[in-house]
């Protein structure tokens, strides 16, 4: 799944390509709203909330969109042969008339009025790379459910919007606790969590301005980009003792026994 990082840039790229812009083609190709003309409304604004996409348009209309796991919008110019998928992985089509924006795999695609964007991402957290980021509520967020390992509570949208399997993974290490300590358990949980939302922050804010491999540990040498994530089986990279993973809330989670105490799977499947 995307992390908000990659959405950010998602957004970057489309406001650039299509505010200002009259639509001259849209095409959505969802049941719900397949009959939704939006010829010749302005492209106002595309703005990233958390892993959503906002894209406002005259009229008082929003096209609300998520990437889900494996989702995309690629750009075109006229004329341009749209790679990105087969047509029928198409979601939507955004068209002005000097790019062209294709939605492929969008498992979420809405149109709705733009004062009603609350009900589409209202429940969200402090996004952390948004203009209402606030490093206090996310912390107090983390720690309302004492009992939720630390890794669950980073991935949930609710507490702080932007977090995804990979930065969740990179932060409990920076945490120096496994994915699966308790959130009440950590050492001084009140000083503890505003550290790893600034940490968040500071690490999803590094990774926007550029679309290279993502990049946690400071090293450009391949291969040491990442301090866990992905590298079951590998020395760490402090420590040398090998990344161990196994599934957390369904997802690949990865530690190192060296420098993250805590609790563990009985059985991690590496």
């Amino acid at each position: 799944m995307p992390e908000g990082d990659s959405v950010h840039r998602a957004a970057a790229r489309l406001h650039a390509a299509l505010a200002g812009s009259p639509l001259t083609h849209a095409d959505l190709r969802v049941p719900r709203f397949a009959t939704a003309d939006l010829t010749g409304r302005t492209v106002l604004d595309v703005t990233p909330r958390g892993k959503h996409l906002l894209t406002r348009l005259e009229g008082g209309l929003t096209l609300h969109s998520h990437l889900g796991m494996d989702g995309a919008w690629r750009l075109f110019a006229p004329g341009e042969k749209w790679r990105g998928g087969p047509s029928h992985e198409i979601r939507a089509v955004l068209s002005t008339a000097t790019a062209t924006a294709v939605g492929y795999r969008l498992p979420v695609l809405e149109l709705l009025r733009t004062a009603d964007e609350a009900r589409a991402v209202g429940h969200l957290g402090p996004d952390l790379l948004g203009p209402d980021w606030d490093e206090a509520r996310a912390a107090a967020n983390l720690l309302a459910d004492p009992g939720r390992p630390l890794g669950e509570a980073l991935l949930d949208q609710r507490n702080l919007a932007g977090i995804g399997n990979i930065y969740k993974c990179e932060l409990c290490f920076l945490a120096q606790v496994t994915p699966w300590t308790p959130v009440g358990a950590l050492p001084d949980p009140a000083a503890t969590l505003p550290r790893v939302a600034a940490a968040a922050r500071r690490l999803l804010a590094a990774n926007t301005g550029h679309g290279g491999a993502r990049n946690t540990t400071g090293s450009r040498r391949p291969g040491r980009e990442l301090f866990v994530y992905g590298r079951a089986h590998r020395p760490c990279l402090r420590c040398g003792t090998p990344v161990r993973e196994a599934p957390q809330d369904g997802r690949p989670t990865y530690w190192c026994p060296g420098c993250q105490s805590g609790p563990v799977p009985e059985r991690p499947t590496s």
